[in-house]
């Protein structure tokens, strides 16, 4: 069944939908299989593994030996695989970094992306469109007529089937990705494109606030780095969101600048955003003592204007 995208029309700040749907395009999959498949993550990514329900999903980060990034992304279990939920981009990034370590281990790591068909279920409406289609779910992951569905809040991720009729559509307008990235970017959530491979450790995009790092569960990639972070502190940089209006196209390796009293200066690079005409709403990664006062530009557009929009969620406190 093909689907007809729409362009959202509302405001990015602004009342949204009562029920949207949207088809998650820019995000890809990676299927991890086979006996050793959850001892062999455990090694390699920061979230525990094989402490994670069934029935609940988790944000995690894929780092290098040194504690950078590679990827972060969403990890469940379903349908006798884990599986990690990323930007599409990445997935090309971190899928052959992962399978250099998995020679040793009895695992399979797939590029699951278009084997799958993701779509984004939001909006006051969400939750009884949600019960209507694929009844009462029985926890954060839950499966229907073989759609894995994740739970976030009051918003919805389906995993479906590639060649799966997709009855569950009928009679209602799909909107195109940003419809969906606009409200991840306002979750102040972390999605590492490839641009942003190997660039920040898992705290200073608030990884350890969204409860995407174990500190107790042993050893993996980068670990010393990220624990060192936490215990003798160090880390300088949190992920922000910034809102405002812009004359000029963004671009993913785009960055915003401060304003100081004689002029202004580079404060951090844009990880993701969202433009609709002037409008714009992006995740910055900017020191982590930066006033929630200040103004800032885009660089390169000197009439744009940006402010901080408060995080959802409290950022951690170095124990140091």
């Amino acid at each position: 069944m093909s689907v007809t995208l729409h362009n959202p029309t509302w405001p990015l700040t602004g009342e949204q939908p009562e029920l949207l749907i949207a088809k998650l395009s820019h995000f890809g999959l990676i299927s991890v299989t086979d006996e050793q498949a959850a001892t062999f993550l455990q090694g390699q990514v920061t979230a525990d593994v094989t402490g994670l329900a069934e029935t609940d999903w988790c944000w995690g980060a894929h780092c290098d030996p040194k504690g950078k990034m590679l990827a972060s992304f969403r990890l469940f279990k379903a349908q006798e695989a884990i599986w990690m939920l990323l930007p599409k981009t990445t997935v090309d990034a971190d899928l052959p970094q992962l399978q250099k370590y998995a020679v040793f281990s009895k695992v399979t790591l797939s590029d699951a992306t278009t084997d799958k068909l993701l779509f984004g279920i939001a909006g006051s409406g969400a939750s009884v469109f949600i019960e209507k289609h694929f009844g009462e779910l029985s926890g954060r992951v839950s499966e229907s007529n073989s759609v894995i569905i994740l739970q976030d809040n009051e918003r919805y991720v389906l995993v479906v089937d590639a060649d799966a009729e997709l009855d569950f559509l009928d009679g209602e307008a799909v909107f195109e990705s940003s419809s969906w990235q606009a409200l991840e970017v306002a979750s102040g959530y972390p999605n590492i494109a490839a641009n942003h491979s190997g660039a920040y450790i898992p705290q200073m995009c608030n990884l350890d606030a969204l409860a995407g790092i174990s500190f107790t569960k042993g050893c993996y990639m980068g670990q010393e780095t990220v624990a060192r972070m936490k215990y003798r502190g160090g880390n300088k940089r949190a992920l922000y969101i910034l809102e405002g209006t812009v004359n000029n196209q963004l671009t993913k390796d785009g960055f915003v600048e401060v304003a100081l009293e004689n002029g202004h200066r580079k404060a951090g690079n844009i990880v993701e955003y969202v433009q609709r005409g002037s409008e714009v709403l992006m995740t910055v990664v900017l020191a982590n003592d930066t006033d929630e006062t200040a103004h800032f530009r885009v660089a390169g557009d000197s009439e744009s204007q940006l402010v901080i929009k408060p995080l959802p969620y409290v950022l951690e406190v170095s124990d140091a």
